[in-house]
């Protein structure tokens, strides 16, 4: 279940945009959340294949380069100290459950701006060995989406 939230300017701005459309060409931009829920979906996605395939370098890729990363008990900066931590689990040997996320919420905060709030879920086989919320706010910066912080519990 995936739901999008938005405010009273985000509705006001979709009905600007589809205002906007021509009579000419009958065509309509995409919905801004629309958007958002793609760039969102798109970047989750790419980061659990990166993680289930062991690729660390790949994972981190989409964190910005200087990122912040909040966990229950520290707060990480930088893509570097990122990778660091991740680094444990994609030791040859190490144990990396299957990551996945849930419930994804789309807040646009502007044009370059997402938080995006979900669930991740790693599992083991059948198993879920984890599960809980993330919340991720996520910048386009020279044309693709990064991880600015994460939150995750």
């Amino acid at each position: 279940m995936r739901a999008w939230r938005a405010g009273p300017a985000a509705a006001a701005a979709v009905a600007m945009v589809a205002a906007c459309a021509g009579p000419r060409t009958g065509r309509v931009a995409p919905a801004p959340e629309a958007a958002a829920d793609r760039a969102a979906e798109a970047l989750l996605a790419h980061g659990a294949a990166a993680w289930n395939r062991g690729d660390l370098d790949g994972f981190v890729s989409d964190y910005a380069f200087d990122a912040t990363f909040v966990t229950k008990d520290s707060v990480i900066h930088g893509r570097p100290a990122i990778r660091a931590r991740y680094a444990p689990r994609f030791a040859p040997g190490a144990v990396r459950d299957s990551l996945s996320f849930q419930d994804l919420e789309v807040d646009a905060l502007g044009p370059d701006v997402l938080n995006a709030i979900a669930y991740y879920v790693l599992q083991r086989g059948d198993s879920v060995v984890a599960r809980g919320p993330t919340s991720l706010v996520m910048r386009r910066i020279g044309g693709r989406w990064f991880i600015v912080h994460d939150h995750s519990s």
